[in-house]
């Protein structure tokens, strides 16, 4: 393929690697089609075989090129159709000895579930069996009541979900009809354009700052007629931002003066509760009937838990809980009881915070190492850090070859932005410095 090694200029197996996946990203290498031999590529551009392997080696370890043994290598096609298109461009299935891809919780920092559950096993079994209706009240009452008295604001109604985005996608079904428009940060968590996709909605995009949403913005974006606005409240994936309080007063004094979005329903996702440092904030607290505030405690307590709660005024959270009954019916009250154990069991407790503060300082640490590095970001809260590249997928390839694995930041992106990759800082544990130098070394890619 002389085409390919036109394409060209530096030769080293960095260039290589970084031209051809340049052409993967432009769309001239599309997925599926056969790359040149190592062999005929080096005698292509007067190299060593050696040299090509390498660059090839790159672009496997970024996931961007596969090999079929004989038949050669092939750019991959993309990930696992089942899952969303965003998601795809989050697909998780390559491999380095350092992960900061993956966005989740470092498991060495998770409560421990075993004991918690041996101790509500029999209780919850007797309770689960019990259970003689399926038009019972969905939620415990000691997890309800627990929920209420530590809501970030007084609160209606509140109901246990199956995670976060279970509560998100019941909110927008709820709120939204086909070819609304819905404010949201840019970026955003690439699971909400996707729900956005499905439902037909229009994404207004947002600018943040250090505290969150730009008032200016956000008061062009009201002035389309929104039926929704969707944030992130605190350690915003990817970003790291949490809204200050006095900035969640400006959106929401913003919000009750527009005219064109007098029935706009906010919609807030706390996903990292328990592990963000910022304190607890809400629209709600100026706007209570306008407001569905979703907290979950997949990242806090456990992923695999599936678990979360949505609170707000109760029409809004009478309808969600009526749609819920159509589908899955209710979160199992067995895992109900394991969380309201783990919720106030005191070592469970304690493991919480220890994580909130473990991931606190890894973010510290990774901020300082940068600025060694001459590369200032701030310390951003929660799991992820979110750092500004020349070009995305050089910098991928790059981290590749080193070993290192971080996540796209296209699938974040709302609108045109500086390109960007997602750091997983709440899995960087050791080798900080080394890290950061090579993280330095991608941006310039």
């Amino acid at each position: 393929m002389k085409s390919v090694a036109l394409a060209i200029a530096e030769r080293s197996p960095q260039g290589i690697a970084t031209t051809i996946a340049r052409l993967i990203s432009t769309g001239d290498l599309a997925p599926g089609d056969r790359l040149p031999t190592v062999r005929a590529l080096a005698v292509d551009l007067g190299v060593s075989p050696a040299t090509v392997s390498h660059a090839w080696q790159r672009l496997a370890s970024a996931g961007l090129i596969t090999s079929r043994g004989r038949s050669g290598s092939f750019v991959r096609s993309a990930p696992r159709e089942w899952m969303p298109r965003r998601y795809q461009g989050l697909d998780g299935s390559m491999r380095a000895r350092i992960d900061l891809s993956r966005g989740t919780p470092d498991p060495e920092l998770l409560p421990d579930l075993a004991p918690a559950a041996a101790r509500v096993s029999e209780p919850a079994a007797r309770l689960s069996a019990a259970t003689p209706s399926y038009q019972l009240k969905p939620d415990i009452p000691e997890l309800h009541d627990l929920l209420r008295a530590t809501w970030p604001s007084p609160v209606e109604s509140i109901t246990v979900t199956n995670g976060a985005l279970d509560a998100i996608d019941r909110a927008l079904a709820a709120v939204t009809r086909f070819g609304d428009r819905v404010v949201v940060e840019s970026p955003t968590f690439p699971p909400f354009g996707d729900l956005l996709d499905h439902y037909g909605l229009d994404p207004v995009p947002v600018t943040m700052d250090e505290e969150g949403m730009l008032p200016d913005q956000f008061a062009t974006a009201l002035s389309v007629g929104p039926s929704a606005v969707l944030l992130q409240p605190r350690a915003h994936n990817p970003t790291g931002i949490s809204i200050s309080p006095a900035r969640a007063q400006e959106l929401a004094a913003i919000l009750r003066r527009s005219r064109t979005a007098r029935n706009a329903i906010v919609i807030e996702d706390d996903h990292s509760g328990a592990n963000s440092t910022a304190p607890d904030v809400s629209l709600a607290g100026s706007l209570p009937e306008r407001v569905l505030h979703v907290r979950s405690f997949s990242k806090s307590h456990g992923p695999d838990l599936r678990i979360g709660a949505l609170g707000g005024p109760r029409p809004l959270v009478d309808r969600v809980v009526s749609r819920r009954l159509l589908g899955p019916g209710w979160t199992s009250r067995m895992t109900q009881v394991l969380l309201y154990e783990l919720l106030t069991d005191p070592v469970s407790v304690a493991q919480v915070a220890a994580a909130r503060d473990g991931y606190a300082q890894r973010q510290r640490a990774l901020s300082e190492a940068l600025a060694q590095h001459g590369l200032r970001l701030r310390v951003g809260d929660g799991l992820n850090a979110w750092l500004p590249v020349r070009e995305e997928r050089a910098a991928i390839v790059q981290l590749a070859a080193a070993d290192i694995l971080v996540a796209p930041g296209a699938p974040f992106q709302v609108a045109d932005d500086v390109p960007h990759v997602r750091v997983t800082v709440g899995v960087l544990h050791d080798g900080v410095d080394a890290v950061a130098a090579a993280l330095v070394a991608a941006t310039r890619a």
